[in-house]
């Protein structure tokens, strides 16, 4: 059943992300997780704090408030105020478990469900795949900032530069 797919997948599609992040800010020292390129960018710190909040305010009471609540801070999730990597990973764990503890609980029916975000009715498929873009786009910033503070010492985290050839050949293509 294609509904069934869909939600393993999307589980499997938000750990993967969890997992990117988490190994991009494992390569970062303590002292740089507050580190912004200038003023109009965000830390590491600062996006974790954005996705934290974005994914408290989505999924709690998911199927019964709209996914904007009244308790969100947007605008204070911008400064930087994260001091500690304990304090950091504290809150991408919170935000995680936020949502997973949802994706654990759907079932193939609940997919066409309605959900609202900021008062604009949503599947529970769209809202899915909305957040999905969403944290993805974040991770996105997080690897890259990580490669920036890191510079020369950055491990990769996919297929490395000029290695698509011997990853292809491994894989058997």
């Amino acid at each position: 059943m294609i509904e069934n797919n869909y939600i393993e997948s999307a589980k499997k599609q938000f750990s993967q992300y969890q997992s990117l992040g988490e190994k991009a800010m494992g390569q970062v020292p303590d002292d740089q997780l507050n580190w912004q390129y200038n003023d109009e960018t965000n830390s590491i710190a600062t996006i974790v704090k954005h996705l934290t909040g974005n994914m408290l305010s989505r999924f709690t009471d998911f199927f019964t408030t709209d996914g904007e609540k009244p308790w969100r801070d947007r605008d204070g999730e911008f400064e930087n105020e994260i001091q500690s990597r304990t304090e950091l990973m504290s809150r991408w764990n919170e935000g995680w478990n936020c949502l997973f503890q949802v994706l654990n609980t759907l079932n193939p029916e609940d997919l066409s469900r309605t959900v609202l975000i900021r008062k604009e009715k949503h599947s529970v498929l769209e809202a899915l795949n909305r957040q999905l873009t969403h944290y993805a786009y974040h991770v996105g910033q997080i690897v890259y900032l990580s490669k920036m503070i890191t510079d020369s010492q950055w491990k990769t985290l996919t297929i490395p530069r000029r290695g698509s050839q011997a990853f292809n050949t491994k894989m058997g293509l």
